[in-house]
């Protein structure tokens, strides 16, 4: 086993020569440990200064490692694509799958870095920044990713010394490079750089994410080091199955002998719409959602829909009018089933995260990330630990996208078990609407129950400020379909 803190800061050809066969064929044996087993996936994030060496380390575990199991993942400015989303979204969207290993240049603490560098974030702001980092970092562990963060560490002087050495007179690179920090190009923000490197490797080494910072002056001694650490961070990836999903365990019973409260009970499903004036209102609302999806305010907003309920509460058609108010180069619906063996090879909140539409764009979920904290947890496929922390996880999702000008709205649309028993029965009865029932629709109704429990504490924890739950009375489709209209409009012309 190569122990980097053993390796001394320089190494001569020699060493480095006799160390690399054994380094390299352990590394082959533990990537195709980690390929085979699928278990988790590593992403190596390389850091640090320019003239450090980060493409040469990149070139270098190439060389050493299968690249049908490697790929690169590399950020510089934002495309215009990516500024149309959250800043989150472009490393949601390229999350490497289990089995595989993702290196990271320019991650999100390159990014942050920048912004601090520059003076476009505060102290508070930063720190707030490095407390939402270690969340999503931890979340990342518990969702079978393994982090190796690395920051290639170097004399400022001698790294600008090494890159002169490389630089052409007409500024060609003699060999490839990269160079990340060229915009912190005076003392003052250099210094803010330094010392917002030194905080964030303080406060967001974690001990499942710590920071390895590897000397760098010495070429080799940087190389082996790199390695080691790659070593040791796929033998921990391969090892010990990682927290996730599990068919097998039970739901347990809440500790609580009080009564629970039910949500759904506080509601007037008895009321209706009036059917002189459905129509008027319906095109109204239709038409002042037009407006302002339209207007050239929403142009740097985002609205994200979410619709949740009783199976045939009539989700579908609520969504159909909304739709029909809708630019239909704009808008998209998801609707969302059991993930996809693509899906299940990454986070859970993957297949959301990278759905999120531009800013000026709609998107409607048709069920939602809130499946991990009903569908899974009363059907015991996600463990209790697993959709216990669900809710912090979709709390921290929905307020990076309220932050980045997208409205969040959430709608549970309620019904009766008798008015449910009767559009089974409807939809049984009539061939063009079969395809609408299965045997799991009856089966669930037996948990009708444990559903409600589930749904009582999903609003409970997660209606918030920037993204409210909205419960809507859904035994009058009608009636529903105007609430979820008067709300959106209503928000967006607020």
């Amino acid at each position: 086993m190569f122990e980097s803190a053993r390796l001394p800061h320089i190494m001569s050809r020699e060493a480095f020569e006799a160390l690399e066969p054994a380094l390299r064929e352990q590394l082959l044996d533990a990537q195709f440990e980690l390929a085979e087993q699928k278990r988790a996936a590593v992403l190596v994030l390389v850091n640090g200064s320019d003239g450090a060496g980060k493409g040469e380390v990149v070139n270098r575990l190439y060389d050493w490692l299968d690249d049908h199991f490697v790929e690169t993942l590399s950020y510089g400015a934002p495309t215009d694509e990516e500024r149309a989303r959250p800043g989150a979204w472009r490393y949601w969207r390229d999350m490497t799958a289990k089995g595989r290993i993702g290196i990271v240049l320019g991650s999100w603490h390159h990014r942050a870095l920048r912004n601090r560098a520059l003076g476009r974030l505060d102290r508070s702001a930063y720190d707030n920044v490095l407390e939402e980092m270690n969340r999503s970092e931890e979340m990342l562990r518990l969702e079978g990713v393994h982090l190796l963060k690395i920051w290639l560490h170097m004399d400022e002087k001698a790294a600008r010394r090494r890159l002169a050495k490389l630089r052409e007179a007409d500024g060609a690179m003699r060999r490839p490079a990269v160079i990340e920090w060229q915009e912190i190009d005076n003392a003052r923000s250099r210094e803010r750089l330094n010392d917002a490197a030194l905080e964030m490797i303080e406060k967001t080494s974690t001990g499942d994410a710590p920071w390895a910072v590897v000397p760098a002056a010495d070429p080799q001694y940087r190389d082996a080091a790199v390695g080691d650490l790659l070593l040791q961070a796929l033998r921990r990836a391969g090892g010990v199955q990682p927290p996730g999903p599990s068919r097998t365990r039970a739901v347990a019973a809440p500790d609580l002998s009080l009564p629970q409260p039910n949500l759904v009970s506080s509601l007037d499903l008895t009321k209706t719409h009036d059917p002189a004036s459905y129509g008027q209102e319906l095109r109204g609302l239709q038409r002042r959602l037009t407006e302002a999806t339209t207007s050239k305010s929403f142009r740097d907003r985002g609205l994200v829909l979410v619709f949740e309920g009783n199976d045939a509460a009539g989700k579908g058609g609520t969504i159909r009018r909304v739709r029909e108010a809708l630019d239909p180069r704009r808008f998209r619906v998801h609707g969302v089933a059991a993930p996809t063996d693509e899906e299940r090879a990454r986070p859970y909140l993957w297949r959301f995260w990278r759905n999120i539409p531009r800013r000026g764009d709609v998107a409607i979920f048709d069920r939602s990330w809130y499946g991990r904290v009903l569908v899974e947890r009363v059907e015991s496929f996600a463990a209790r630990d697993d959709w216990m922390r669900a809710y912090q996880e979709i709390n921290d999702f929905e307020r990076q996208l309220g932050e980045n000008g997208y409205a969040v709205m959430k709608f549970w649309l309620a019904i009766t078990q008798d008015e449910q028993l009767r559009r089974f029965e409807d939809r049984e009865a009539k061939a063009f609407k079969r395809y609408k029932i299965t045997p799991e629709d009856w089966r669930n109704r037996e948990k009708w129950g444990l559903y409600e429990e589930a749904m009582t504490e999903m609003v409970d924890r997660t209606s918030a400020r920037l993204a409210p739950w909205m419960l809507v009375e859904a035994n009058d489709k009608k009636f529903a379909r105007l609430k979820v209209l008067r709300a959106i409009v209503e928000r967006l012309e607020a």
